[in-house]
């Protein structure tokens, strides 16, 4: 696991994400709010605690892809720091047929990485074409290979559920089908990458 202050301007509400796989943090630059923000990625191991949140009056969790299911994994076994929780686009159950991406897309994409693929997954993500992204595949079919071992997470209460009509990655099908009976919210029009369709922090998570 990797740790990075995106803000850090001792405000008295933090903001954790668990991030997706190979996209980085750019995706929230754009997000405004007074909070401090630390953003979470590389589930390869989910062995590593979180910097001490105790400090905060407030700190809520954002969960997007892959980081839902590398949360609720972390989060067994320790105290929930928590006091808010929301899920965008993923599922406890990553790799599962009806409930996540299909086993045979996650072994393709996983064997095949390339930079060209990588690139099409971009496309995929944002539903439009994307710069050149760098990408250590080695590192990325690893953390891929992590994901789909590790299986489904353990039950994990989200407050906010995210789901994009238009998501090539996480089926929309399959997201409804995990998340039955959780409080949704959808965005009919947005990708994998759903991000622009808010300006603040607080239009994504209230």
């Amino acid at each position: 696991m990797e740790f990075r202050w995106l803000k850090q301007n001792e405000a008295v509400e933090a903001i954790v994400v668990f991030g997706g796989w190979a996209i980085g943090a750019d995706v929230f630059a754009h997000l405004t709010g007074p909070e401090d923000v630390l953003f979470v990625s590389d589930f390869r191991s989910l062995d590593a605690d979180l910097p001490d949140l105790s400090g905060y009056d407030h700190v809520t969790l954002l969960a997007w892809s892959f980081g839902v299911a590398g949360y609720a994994h972390w989060q067994q076994g320790r105290g929930d720091p928590f006091d808010r929780k929301v899920a965008v686009n993923g599922t406890l159950a990553p790799v599962d047929e009806t409930r996540g991406i299909p086993p045979e897309v996650m072994a393709r994409t996983a064997e095949g990485l390339s930079e060209q693929s990588f690139a099409q997954f971009l496309r995929r993500t944002f539903n439009a074409p994307q710069s050149p992204h760098e990408i250590d595949i080695d590192a990325r079919r690893a953390e891929l290979h992590a994901v789909a071992q590790r299986g489904p997470a353990p039950a994990v209460g989200f407050d906010l559920v995210w789901i994009a009509g238009r998501d090539r990655i996480f089926p929309p099908a399959n997201q409804h089908r995990a998340w039955a009976g959780v409080a949704l919210r959808e965005l009919p029009t947005a990708a994998h990458a759903p991000f622009d369709h808010f300006d603040s922090w607080q239009a994504l998570l209230s």
